[in-house]
């Protein structure tokens, strides 16, 4: 009964959400003064969950790791990290996961607009269409609570 609990679809998602906030805290929180975070931030989250066509992963991270991942850093889209599932769960095969984190809304999407118009992205855009890496991605903002240590 708990075996099958733990393997539902609902539960995957929110582990993986949970390492990527984990990791947030990791890399932000400790380097951080506490004393000195309100709870009135605005800073958000946002989790991209991408599903690669199957047999694509390789070539989804690749993109990522020799071309994508400096065009974000370009445009001030700050990755926390990248993962992939280490799970035996055949629904998170070809899933490539990432977390960035934004001061606010209003400047992750003039961000995101700003990549968006890079040629040196719309080639990459290009490509991916052409090779059919992408089947659909998942993307949410997250806000912290108030009691988050990430703020």
């Amino acid at each position: 009964m708990a075996l099958t609990f733990w393997k539902s679809k609902f539960w995957t998602p929110c582990v993986i959400a949970s390492v990527a906030f984990a990791a947030g805290l990791l890399t932000s929180g400790w380097a951080n003064d506490h004393s000195e975070v309100h709870a009135d931030s605005n800073r958000v989250f946002e989790l991209r969950i991408y599903h690669a066509m199957p047999g694509k992963l390789p070539a989804m991270e690749s993109g990522f790791r020799n071309t994508t991942s400096n065009l974000l850093m370009k445009h001030n889209l700050n990755v926390v990290g990248y993962w992939i599932p280490d799970s035996k769960n055949p629904a998170w095969d070809n899933t490539f996961v990432f977390l960035l984190a934004h001061s606010n809304r209003e400047e992750a999407e003039k961000n995101w607009k700003e990549m968006f118009a890079d040629p040196d992205f719309q080639e990459v855009i290009k490509s991916e269409q052409k090779e059919r890496l992408l089947d659909k991605a998942d993307t949410t903002y997250m806000q912290p609570t108030d009691f988050s240590p990430a703020k």
